[in-house]
């Protein structure tokens, strides 16, 4: 493809590039923001259905799980069928799960449709990415990297003010029905200008790594989700991450011993893109830790509701959104190592003022320093993705994008499992005796604030030791953005 003319898709005919890119980050941004809609919808639906806040959290748990065991099989599928046909099954999928969702009668029902959700999401995640590595040459992958970071962070974080205000004034259901009319929009116009950008092989399908990879992510995720609420020493957490660890295990072993694995772990063999999936995943756990941590500090503490919790954080959110672009122009321009030290540095000054956090700390200060670890996340999570990419062969990326997608998805679900317990232990060990709730009440009252807040002290201390970790990691990133200095009339002939 001469990248002077008008792209091409793989069968040598042209297409609009802009329109293509439209199709998709419309699309992609419904899923993302279907990841953190629910949140705020729990207690209605509990009511709705009288239900527990134990079942009703599958609703999260359920669809994370399916994702994350989905995203694995991704590589294989992308290479496999073209990037067109995938792209609208996967959204056909998610318009199913909606749809579903939407009519559900009962909870087994709503639980069905958020499953069928989680397995559209699991493709069209990880495609959106190899799609827009795919048609943009390395020096430009910076800036279009930056567009997806602009749906990966700014939808699940403006999901819980969106879901708060829509439940405040309609009803759960509405979540689902507002997606439909979109989603269907943007399927009707994939017909017409999704093209199929990525070469396909013809690659077998692997029965013992769809069963091997199924069974370890799926009981590594639920084994996190389940020791952040039950804790690390019970009995049935410990069985789920062993039975995920070696079923990952076995996996990976077969991976190395195949002449086509079904998902190329070998690209960890690149310095550069391990690096990025570490950094890459720290800053998406900072992300989703602080969207968990601060609004129940927010509602819990701070006594306000949902929807003004959500109002809170949406400045922050916003200012991811408006830097994701921004930041993958720096990309391009200074590279991964410049942004990374830049955007870790951001997140853990960022992060250090909500280590003393109180009852009284100024709405405002939260607003400033949330936004500021959002420009710190914002300044990381792309750039050394798209760092990361830029060094592995034109026919590992689809690999590439599965296996740091996957890595994320099991780090985020690790330090998210992590800072719960440590929140959840911490307050608990904290708590006043029962005996001077008996005698003064107002001073129990007073007490026990004092011991949820060293609870999210110490979540955010926590977290904070992952920044700097993190920051350590940034120094030993290469300068510059590691363009090879090709143009994408190689990768036609790509297997």
């Amino acid at each position: 493809m001469n990248n002077a003319t008008r792209p091409t898709d793989i069968n040598g005919n042209g297409y609009n590039r802009d329109l293509l890119v439209l199709v998709l980050m419309v699309g992609s941004f419904c899923t993302f923001l279907n990841s953190t809609l629910m949140n705020t919808a729990f207690p209605a639906i509990m009511k709705d259905f009288s239900i527990s806040t134990a079942t009703v959290q599958w609703l999260t748990t359920g669809f994370m799980m399916v994702n994350g065991v989905m995203i694995p099989i991704s590589a294989w599928l992308i290479n496999r069928f073209s990037s067109k046909t995938m792209y609208l099954w996967a959204m056909l999928t998610f318009l199913l799960g909606t749809v579903v969702s939407f009519t559900a009668q009962n909870f087994g029902v709503l639980l069905a449709g958020r499953l069928i959700q989680g397995i559209g999401v699991g493709v069209s995640m990880p495609l959106l990415q190899t799609i827009m590595l795919s048609i943009f040459p390395p020096e430009k992958r910076g800036a279009a990297m930056g567009t997806v970071g602009l749906v990966i962070g700014l939808a699940p974080a403006l999901g819980p003010t969106l879901s708060g205000w829509i439940v405040d004034n309609w009803t759960w259901r509405e979540l689902f029905g507002m997606i439909i009319p979109i989603v269907v929009a943007v399927i009707i116009l994939a017909f017409f200008f999704m093209k199929s950008v990525v070469p396909n092989t013809h690659q077998k399908i692997d029965v013992i790594s769809i069963i091997t990879s199924t069974i370890g992510f799926g009981a590594l995720l639920y084994g996190f989700s389940k020791a952040g609420n039950d804790g690390w020493g019970d009995l049935y957490v410990l069985v789920y991450l062993a039975v995920g660890a070696v079923f990952v295990a076995l996996f990976c072993l077969r991976q190395l011993k195949m002449d086509e694995p079904f998902l190329d772990i070998t690209v960890f063999k690149y310095g550069e893109f391990s690096l990025a999936a570490i950094l890459s995943g720290v800053a998406n756990l900072a992300l989703v830790g602080s969207e968990m941590v601060i609004p129940l500090y927010i509602q819990n503490i701070r006594g306000e509701s949902a929807f003004h919790s959500g109002l809170i954080l949406l400045p922050g959110a916003l200012a991811m959104g408006i830097m994701s672009p921004i930041t993958g122009r720096l990309f391009d321009r200074y590279g991964a190592k410049f942004m990374a030290l830049a955007g870790m540095t951001m997140l853990t000054l960022g992060s250090i003022p909500f280590l003393f956090i109180t009852k009284e700390t100024s709405i405002m200060l939260i607003i400033v320093f949330y936004a500021i670890r959002m420009f710190g996340i914002s300044a990381t999570m792309m750039p050394v993705t798209t760092s990361g990419m830029n060094v592995l062969p034109f026919n590992k990326i689809s690999h590439g994008t599965a296996v740091n997608n996957t890595f994320r998805q099991v780090l985020s679900s690790i330090g998210t499992a992590i800072l719960i317990s440590v929140l959840s232990s911490v307050t608990k060990n904290s708590m006043p005796a029962h005996n001077v709730l008996v005698q003064t009440p107002i001073k129990y009252a007073d007490l026990a604030t004092g011991a949820v807040l060293n609870g999210y002290h110490a979540a955010f201390f926590i977290s904070i030791l992952f920044a700097v970790v993190a920051l350590c990691f940034a120094f030993f990133l290469k300068k510059g953005n590691n363009a090879p200095k090709v143009t994408l009339t190689s990768k036609k002939g790509a297997k």
